[in-house]
């Protein structure tokens, strides 16, 4: 699929940009594109990739159309990664999570249109189901804006794919709980019944590969992730730092936090379907041409919703989850 073609990364410097370049590699691609605003992040990744020279690194930022649109020529996929992506900092700064998670997007449904790219993967967040907070509100947008693009005049396809916590990612709690026992000896913890989605980078590329495709366009996928107590998770991280015993400090909650994610809502839920093992697909509530005969033999979900308190996984699979990443 990716052989010969030029891929667009947008926020590729981060975490899932690197994973999702090094797993694109392999593919054999004709050119990577790296698209970024931090130079101190690309400088760093293109060390570590040796140069290689399918990789093109550009600074730029999704707010500025004209940039995007200078680097997505001849460009056959877009992964759309750039965003303000801490909770914390979009209930500080709304105004700038909204230029960048939803004018920025729609900046990118543009120029993916106009350049006629193939598709758009538009990788989204648990915290855009039913959001409490204003991240979770500007990728929700952002969401809506990717999908209502499959109804335009245009042979770009446009899909979203809807993922909890990824395992060490940029400012991942694996950090924070290590940093705070070698520092301090206890863990801050906001709730002792807080719960989280959670799975590897590496799997998680793996499954937005799936999606990219096997999609239509027009629909949502949503990982289907194994969850866990967060206090748990933190117990877990201890003993394999030779903590027995941790102390914990309540912090309490923050602003827009919930006690437990959801990846479905009850409202999105009615319009699930299960695609398989691995994925739930939401049908878009906007009619896309070809898009209900792409799913008419799927079984509904029948799910009532799908949150971080359902099926959690106890200490010893957190552990092997945590071993797998290769965090302990």
């Amino acid at each position: 699929m990716f052989k010969d073609k030029i891929i667009l990364v947008t926020g590729g410097t981060g975490s899932w940009g690197y994973e999702l370049v090094r797993q694109l590699l392999t593919h054999n691609p004709k050119e990577i594109r790296i698209f970024s605003r931090n130079e101190a992040n690309q400088f760093d990744m293109k060390q570590e990739f040796n140069h290689d020279k399918k990789l093109k690194f550009i600074i730029g930022d999704i707010k500025e159309k004209d940039s995007l649109l200078d680097a997505c020529h001849q460009v056959d996929y877009i992964y759309h990664l750039a965003a303000l992506k801490h909770v914390p900092v979009c209930e500080d700064q709304p105004i700038e999570a909204l230029k960048s998670n939803v004018i920025g997007t729609q900046n990118v449904i543009d120029v993916a249109m106009k350049c006629n790219v193939d598709k758009v993967i538009y990788i989204s967040t648990d915290k855009a189901s039913n959001p409490s907070n204003f991240y979770g509100l500007t990728k929700a947008m952002g969401e809506k804006l990717i999908i209502h693009a499959n109804t335009l005049n245009t042979k770009t396809r446009f899909v979203c794919i809807r993922g909890g916590n990824v395992l060490g990612s940029n400012g991942s709690v694996i950090h924070v709980f290590k940093k705070q026992i070698k520092d301090t000896g206890k863990i801050g913890i906001t709730h002792m019944n807080m719960t989280r989605f959670f799975l590897t980078l590496e799997d998680a590329i793996k499954l937005v590969f799936k999606a990219t495709v096997e999609s239509y366009g027009g629909e949502t996928y949503v990982m289907k992730m194994p969850a866990c107590k967060i206090v748990d998770l933190a117990k877990v991280i201890a003993e394999a730092a030779n903590v027995k015993d941790v102390e914990f400090e309540i912090l309490g909650i923050r602003p827009g936090e919930k006690i437990a994610e959801l990846l479905l809502s009850s409202y999105e839920s009615d319009k699930a379907i299960l695609y398989d093992e691995e994925y739930f697909v939401i049908l878009p509530t906007v009619p896309i041409e070809g898009l209900k005969d792409r799913y008419a033999n799927y079984e509904p979900a029948n799910l009532e919703d799908y949150n971080s308190s359902q099926n959690l996984m106890t200490q010893s699979e957190i552990k092997a989850m945590l071993k797998k990443g290769g965090f302990i």
